[in-house]
């Protein structure tokens, strides 16, 4: 993989604390930074509603109702 360097904006406090970190600090920053943007760039990353509605389709097609939910719900808290 080819590594390329971009620049970003980013508060200076945050920028001084990244360049007093260690060069081990840094290094694995960087590299959550990397996985991170690339997730973001492609795409990979769904709304949370789109997630939730998701759950929600298969619990419903499992035979979840928001009865039996609360009612799960419900003996749990006891």
């Amino acid at each position: 993989m080819t590594l390329e360097t971009i620049s970003i904006a980013i508060d200076s406090d945050v920028a001084q604390t990244f360049s007093q970190a260690s060069a081990e600090e840094r290094r694995k920053i960087e590299i959550l930074l990397r996985l991170r943007l690339r997730e973001l760039t492609l795409g990979r990353i769904r709304p949370l509603n789109q997630i939730m509605d998701e759950i929600g389709e298969e619990a419903r097609a499992k035979g979840l109702t928001p009865e039996r939910l609360h009612s799960m719900l419900e003996n749990d808290a006891t």
